[in-house]
C-alpha cells in the first residue's frame, strides 16, 4: 500500500475537520479581549460606553455566528462535491476560511468588532463545507480493507484541532492582549499548506468511476493512492455499484427524506451520527474547570490539565483507528455507548456527592477521562465511515448534507438552551444525555447492521432487510430491486 493515501488523509485534515476543531476551542481564550475591544471600539464611535447586556449579546453573536456558517456551508456541501468533484470543493471551502482569517486578523486594525464577526461567518461557512467534503474523499478513496482507519483520520483532525486551539490560547503562546488578532487569524497557515499540496493528489475513485463515468482516471488515481499492487477486485465493486445505481443522477435530501429505499439507513444516520450533541461531551467540557477545581488542582494549571483531556481525545481517535477493522463498527458502538452512560450516571452522583467525601472529587476527574476516551473509541470515531458505507454514491452527498444541516441546527441551539438547563437542573442535566447515550447502546445493538469488510452493496443489502419486511414489502423489492440483487450476489 502506497503510503499516498495517508499522505492525503493528513493533506484533507489539516484544513478540513481540524478547523472545525480549531475554531471552536480557539474562541475561548480571546473572549475577555475581544469583550474589551468592543466596549473600546463602541465608546470612540459614539461617544458613551455601551451596557454590559450589549456587550454580552455582542460576544454572544460572533460565538453564535459562526454555526449560522457552518449551517450554509454543510447546505452547499453535495451540490458542490458533484458539481466540481471532492477535490476542487475541499479546495474551494479554503476561499472563505482566508477571507474569515484576513477579516479577524485585521479587525483591531481597523476598528470593526463587526469584521470579527462576518470572519466568524466566513469560517463557519469553511468548516461546514469542509469538514463534510473531508470525510465524503477520505471514506471514498480507501480500500474496503482501510476505509474506517482512514475516514478515523477526520475524527482525530477534531481532536487536534480543538488541542492546537486549547495550545494556542495559552498565555505562554498567543493567549495574551496584544496578539489575540493573530490568534483569531492562525487558520490561515494550514489552509494556504492545503492549498499548495491538495492538487497534486487525485480525485475521489469512486467519484470518478460512478459519477464521471471515468474509468481509466479511477485505475489511475487507485495506483497512485494504493500503489502498483492488483487492485481490479476493488474496482469491479465500484463498478458493480455503478450497475446497481443505474445512472441516476445524485439525489437530493428531499429524495433521501421520501425514498423508502434508504429509510433506514436515514434513521440509523440520525440517531446515531446526526444527534451526537446529546452524548453531552461538550456538557463535560463546561464542568471540566469547577471538577478540576474541587479535586484540588491549582486554577492557573486547569488550562494544562484541559490539555490532558484534548491529548486523551486524539490517542482515544488513534486507538479506535486500530481496533475498528478488527472489532468492527457496531461492537465498538454499543459498547462505547454503554460505558459513556454508566459514565455519566456516575458523574451525576460524584457531583452531588462532591462536597461529602475527600476522595469524590477524584473520581469525578477519572469519570471526565473516561467518557472522553469512551467518545473517541465509540461514535466520535466510528461515525466518520459509517455515513460512507450506508449510503451508495448516489444517496452520499445528501446523506451528509442532512448530517451536517442537523449537526449544526443543534449546535446553534443547545448553545442558546444549554444554560437553562443547567441552571434549572444543575447536575442532574446529565440524566438527559445518560438517557440518549442508553437508547443509542440498545438501537445500535438491536437493529444497526454491521459494515466492517463488506462493500457497499452488501450493507445495501443488509439495510433492504429492514427497509422491505413483510410480505408486500418482500414483494415490492423483489420487482423493483432484482437486479440489484443480482449484482451483489456476483
Amino acid at each position: 500500500m502506497s503510503y499516498n493515501l495517508f499522505l492525503l488523509a493528513f493533506v484533507l485534515g489539516i484544513t478540513g475537520a481540524f478547523h472545525y476543531g480549531l475554531q471552536v476551542s480557539i474562541i475561548s481564550s480571546p473572549a475577555e479581549y475581544i469583550q474589551g475591544f468592543i466596549r473600546e471600539t463602541w465608546l470612540k464611535r459614539y461617544g458613551s460606553s455601551p451596557s454590559a447586556e450589549m456587550i454580552t449579546l455582542m460576544w454572544s453573536f460572533i460565538v453564535s455566528i459562526y454555526s449560522i456558517g457552518g449551517l450554509l456551508g454543510s447546505s452547499s456541501a453535495g451540490y458542490l462535491s458533484v458539481r466540481f468533484g471532492r477535490k476542487k470543493a475541499m479546495l474551494l471551502a479554503n476561499i472563505p476560511a482566508l477571507l474569515g482569517a484576513a477579516l479577524m486578523g485585521l479587525s483591531r486594525l481597523c476598528g470593526s468588532f463587526e469584521m470579527i464577526i462576518a470572519g466568524r461567518l466566513f469560517s463557519g461557512a469553511c468548516g461546514g463545507l469542509a469538514q463534510n467534503v473531508h470525510i465524503m474523499y477520505a471514506g471514498e478513496c480507501a480500500p474496503r480493507n482501510l476505509r474506517g482507519l482512514i475516514a478515523i483520520t477526520a475524527s482525530t483532525s477534531i481532536a487536534t484541532g480543538k488541542f492546537v486551539g486549547f495550545a494556542l490560547g495559552l498565555r505562554e503562546v498567543l493567549g495574551v492582549e496584544a496578539l489575540w488578532p493573530i490568534l483569531l487569524a492562525a487558520n490561515a497557515v494550514p489552509v494556504l499548506v492545503q492549498l499548495l499540496t491538495l492538487p497534486f493528489f487525485p480525485d475521489s475513485p469512486r467519484y470518478l468511476l460512478i459519477d464521471q463515468k471515468d474509468k481509466e482516471g479511477c485505475i489511475k488515481a487507485v495506483k497512485q493512492l494504493w500503489g502498483d499492487g492488483d487492485h481490479m477486485a476493488e474496482v469491479d465493486d465500484m463498478m458493480s455499484e455503478q450497475k446497481a445505481i443505474r445512472g441516476e443522477k445524485a439525489k437530493s435530501v428531499w429524495d433521501l427524506l421520501r425514498d423508502r429505499a434508504v429509510r433506514w439507513q436515514l434513521i440509523s444516520l440520525f440517531l446515531v451520527i446526526s444527534c451526537m450533541q446529546l452524548i453531552g461531551v461538550n456538557v463535560v467540557y463546561f464542568y471540566a474547570y469547577s471538577i478540576f477545581t474541587k479535586a484540588g488542582i491549582p486554577p492557573a494549571q486547569i488550562h494544562y490539565v484541559s490539555l490532558g483531556v484534548g491529548t486523551t481525545e486524539i490517542l482515544s481517535t488513534v486507538l479506535c483507528g486500530f481496533l475498528i477493522e478488527r472489532a468492527g463498527r457496531k461492537a465498538l458502538l454499543w459498547k462505547s455507548y454503554t460505558v459513556m452512560a454508566l459514565a455519566l450516571g456516575l458523574l451525576t452522583l460524584t457531583l452531588s456527592l462532591q462536597d461529602s467525601f475527600f476522595w469524590v472529587p477524584y473520581c469525578s476527574v477519572a469519570l471526565v477521562f473516561i467518557l472522553v476516551m469512551s467518545f473517541g473509541i465509540g461514535p466520535g470515531g466510528v461515525a466518520c465511515p459509517l455515513i460512507t458505507e450506508i449510503f451508495i454514491q448516489s444517496y452520499r452527498p445528501a446523506a451528509y448534507v442532512f448530517n451536517g444541516i442537523t449537526n449544526w441546527i443543534q449546535l446553534f441551539i443547545l448553545g442558546l438552551v444549554f444554560p437553562f438547563i443547567v441552571e434549572g437542573l444543575g447536575n442532574f442535566c446529565f440524566i438527559i444525555f445518560l438517557t440518549y447515550c442508553l437508547s443509542m447502546a440498545i438501537f445500535v445493538f438491536l437493529v444497526l447492521p454491521e459494515t466492517k469488510g463488506k462493500t457497499m452493496l452488501q450493507v445495501m443489502e443488509e439495510f433492504r432487510r429492514l427497509n422491505y419486511h413483510g410480505k408486500k414489502g418482500q414483494a415490492a423489492l423483489q420487482q423493483s430491486n432484482c437486479s440489484v440483487v443480482t449484482v451483489t450476489r456476483l
